[in-house]
């Protein structure tokens, strides 16, 4: 199943990381493209602005941000959109996006990803912040799903409903990170299939595994160390229903050298059921 844009498969990516720049720009590795969290390249000069340049020259480029908060009551940032149009121009990035939550109120950043409720009160107010700010991008949106650790008492929704509609009634695009999946159910005891289930998957243009740290009593989206099998396993369900899609793994804590990454990295090609090449 392609997805409605016909946006391309990009294959297998790796987040552009700093402890990595020298080693992508002198060694050029055979990685399938690269995804760049937007707000660290919002600048108007400097060496990461110049290392995405350079790596721009070679490799796709795919924009994920942190600070949208489009589940925010605050007024839409249009200074911060026209940032975003500008740097997608410059790296030619093939999609833009953010997470499913709020990171502050008032003005205040509260550099966290905070969870939305789950009703039909917030489904309408995000939908209609999702089809403003496409309209002024001119482009999609790519929003990825959440790993919570509590639960709005008066949801009335669940997580995965909540997604779907707003899939459809905005019209925009899934970032389905499947190891926030698994946290997200592990946490509040979802069932993984059920929320599967639920996803229009004309609507997946890319999809993040990562590693994550298990407390015990809760799972943390810590994007630390390998993907374990659960995981995995969640991945070659995506992988079935989408007919192979962009996957991108996240390492962002103890990160550890380029090749490690790109080893791990690796192992998705035995989930995916065709092999791609850069494009």
């Amino acid at each position: 199943m392609s997805n409605r844009w016909s946006l391309p498969d990009l294959g297998l990516g790796m987040g552009l990381r700093a402890p990595h720049y020298e080693h992508v720009l002198e060694q050029e590795p055979e990685v399938d493209w690269f995804e760049i969290i937007s707000e660290s390249y919002l600048i108007s000069g400097g060496w990461p602005l110049h290392v995405l340049d350079r790596v721009s020259e070679r490799y796709p480029i795919a924009m994920h941000g942190v600070s949208m908060s489009i589940g925010s009551t605050d007024p839409i940032d249009f200074d911060y959109l026209r940032d975003l149009k500008a740097l997608a121009k410059r790296c030619k990035a093939k999609w833009l996006g953010d997470h499913i939550c709020w990171t502050g109120v008032a003005g205040k950043n509260t550099h966290d990803l905070l969870p939305v409720p789950y009703t039909e009160e917030s489904l309408a107010h995000v939908v209609e912040r999702v089809r403003v700010i496409q309209d002024f991008l001119e482009r999609p949106l790519v929003l990825e799903n959440p790993s919570t650790y509590v639960e709005f008492g008066f949801s009335n929704l669940s997580e995965q409903e909540w997604i779907a509609r707003l899939l459809e009634e905005a019209d925009c695009a899934l970032l389905l990170d499947v190891n926030n999946v698994f946290v997200t159910a592990k946490n509040h005891g979802l069932d993984v299939q059920e929320w599967l289930d639920a996803i229009p998957y004309d609507r997946v243009v890319q999809v993040h595994i990562a590693g994550h740290t298990n407390k015990g009593t809760h799972i943390i989206d810590t994007h630390i160390g390998p993907v374990i099998d659960e995981v995995w396993e969640i991945y070659r369900d995506v992988m079935r229903r989408t007919d192979d899609c962009s996957t991108l793994l996240e390492w962002d804590a103890e990160i550890p050298a380029f090749p490690v990454v790109q080893e791990e990295l690796q192992r998705a090609e035995q989930y995916r059921k065709n092999r791609s090449v850069r494009s």
